[in-house]
């Protein structure tokens, strides 16, 4: 069994593993290494409570300071690990210190995809990733009347819900022809825009950014201008249009890295005595048939669960569902499996009664469910998409049926 476990990077997965490390009796030296000043907490709430003001930074802690008040647990935060030697078993951190490990787990996360060019951005033009950001982002809402959200993805629509309850006027600039399109279908796409609408914001969809407009000292925009000319006043400006896993520390390590870095069932990497988790990862999906790198708090977790378990002598192995959510008004967005390479579309339920779902098939078996306010289907849809059971589609779409009773 390890003595020295090493956890690079201090979100919501890394915390998830202290934790576990400790339900497994793990006795040996922790050390926790993040760049960020902040303990291990959860991204979900930024764009949504805690950037509307509804939740203090505190409640966002996987865990209390006092959970890491332990001698076994080495804490070392606003600290970057820049380079593992695998054969010495060595990191060292961009201070020039160093540290020994028999295992460690790569929890590096991921990063915001920046706009080309706009590296470094003027006065209110922001990203939204980390805690510091909503901060920034908090003082030009109180400020400011315009918003202008570059990206329909689940980010920008929940920062557009937020910024129309706090009274903001709201333009959203997407380079697709319809919102949330790389994880809804079209019918979800046009529920979504709707009720966007019914608030209020307003769309430019299939529509590029050009550039932003500054003032004339050039330290803060004014407005953005788009690809087809138009100029959109504006104050503010929030960017989300994707993030990049983190995985230049395992390129470095000469770690097997193929969009993610590539670990087994078990989360081990190339290298026996590396585990990767979270949202670096490519991990081998049992269900899907693939390798599969997921942006998901689920997936974090039950990762960061199973490589703990593992570092410490364990032999577990994950293979889920994937599922994901966003909150946007009062609607909840539940969303179980991959809807990608789909066939068919099952409506279950009236989206004029603001609870339905939409069922994705491909070859006659349930492959996703994008479940609004429809919570049972949800939970039921899960098994029925790992048992990869064959139904009829005109069935699911009788919503008087329990799905579990498909299985």
């Amino acid at each position: 069994m390890s003595k020295e476990i090493l956890i690079v990077g201090a979100g919501h997965a890394a915390g998830q593993i202290v934790t576990t490390l400790k339900q497994q009796k793990f006795s040996g030296q922790i050390v926790l290494v993040g760049d960020e000043p902040y303990l291990p907490y959860q991204r979900p709430p930024l764009s949504k409570k805690f950037l509307a003001g509804e939740v203090p930074a505190e409640r966002l802690h996987v865990k209390a300071e006092s959970f890491y008040d332990d001698p076994q647990i080495d804490v070392r935060l606003s600290t970057r690990v820049t380079a593992l030697d695998r054969a010495a078993r060595v990191a060292t951190t961009d201070s020039g210190g160093t540290i020994h490990y028999d295992t460690a787990i790569l929890a590096t996360g991921s990063r915001v995809r920046k706009l080309p060019g706009h590296e470094t951005l003027p006065g209110g033009i922001h990203y939204l990733r980390t805690i510091d950001d909503v901060l920034a982002i908090q003082t030009d809402l109180a400020a400011n009347a315009r918003l202008v959200i570059i990206g329909a993805g689940y980010i920008g629509l929940e920062v557009a819900a937020v910024a129309r309850s706090l009274g903001l006027d709201v333009t959203v600039v997407e380079m697709a022809d319809r919102v949330m399109s790389r994880v809804v279908s079209p019918e979800i796409s046009s529920f979504y825009q709707q009720e966007h609408e019914r608030h209020g914001v307003q769309f430019n969809l299939s529509t590029g950014l050009q550039d932003f407009l500054l003032n004339e000292q050039g330290t803060r925009v004014t407005g953005v201008l788009t690809d087809n000319g138009e100029t959109i006043p504006a104050e503010l400006v929030i960017v989300g249009v994707g993030i990049v896993p983190n995985t230049e520390l395992a390129q470095q390590a000469g770690l097997e890295v193929d969009n993610g870095v590539v670990v087994d069932e078990y989360c081990r990497s190339s290298d026996a005595s590396i585990f990767a988790v979270g949202d670096c990862a490519s991990h081998p999906s049992e269900i899907y048939g693939r390798q599969l790198r997921l942006e998901s708090v689920h997936n974090a977790l039950e990762q960061a669960k199973t490589a703990a378990a593992n570092a410490c002598g364990k032999s577990v192995t994950y293979s889920q569902v994937p599922w994901f959510w966003s909150d946007q008004y009062d609607l909840k967005l539940q969303i179980a499996g991959l809807s990608e390479g789909y066939d068919s579309v099952v409506l279950r339920g009236d989206p004029a009664e603001r609870s339905f779902s939409c069922l994705y098939m491909r070859k006659g078996k349930l492959v996703a469910i994008d479940a609004i306010n429809a919570p049972r289907d949800f939970l039921q849809a899960k098994p029925l998409i790992a048992a990869g059971t064959k139904v009829d589609a005109g069935s699911l779409a009788d919503s008087s049926v329990p799905l579990k009773d498909f299985l």
